[in-house]
């Protein structure tokens, strides 16, 4: 496990280096992690049957490997990164169906990590409603809406997004109790 750990960071630095088989080989190494994220994501959502765990890691990994300059500091940001890809797939898979379907009106959604992609189905208006809250986050703190999109959505852990995003862990504690607060009162209010 730490050899892997040695040759993913070896690889990681070879693909800085705009070294394209370097993709080809890392992809092993991280298969099972990019796979539990994206069942992670997925969760056992039964209407994404056409984008399933497999599908939405080799989807994720292709855009990832198209990058220009795509650039690396370690296992933790690389699958932080996979997480951000992941996660804009199934929006845009989700906004598609959206799209698809008649009607529309109001979105009812909370924050509630036991419901989204923890154990249970992810529903599309929920995910899409996150999204959306996620957004204006990002707009008013862009180090909590990503502390959320790492932990929530990547798996992370505290101390892998300290380290993602050159912070200390008390500080990514505190940032995710305060988006957690955040996003549960303005999807609340959304309702």
């Amino acid at each position: 496990m730490e050899e892997d750990q040695g040759r993913v960071t070896e690889l990681l630095g070879q693909i800085s280096g705009n070294n394209p088989e370097a993709f080809e080989e890392l992809m092993p190494l991280v298969y099972a992690q990019m796979r539990a994220i994206a069942q992670r994501q997925i969760g056992g959502n039964v209407s994404n049957r056409t984008l399933n765990a497999t599908a939405l890691v080799h989807e994720a990994y292709i855009k990832m490997v198209q990058q220009k300059d795509a650039s690396f500091n370690d296992r933790s940001h690389f699958l932080a990164v996979a997480a951000v890809a992941m996660r804009r797939l199934l929006i845009n898979y989700a906004e598609k169906n959206r799209a698809g379907k008649r009607g529309g009106g109001q979105i009812n959604a909370t924050f509630d990590e036991a419901a989204m992609g923890r154990s249970g189905p992810v529903d599309e208006e929920d995910l899409l409603a996150l999204d959306e809250a996620l957004r204006r986050l990002a707009a008013k703190d862009e180090r909590h809406a990503k502390v959320v999109e790492y932990s929530f959505f990547g798996g992370l852990t505290h101390e892998e997004i300290a380290q993602v995003l050159g912070v200390s862990v008390p500080t990514v504690r505190r940032d995710w109790r305060l988006a957690r607060a955040w996003l549960t009162r303005e999807l609340a209010t959304d309702r």
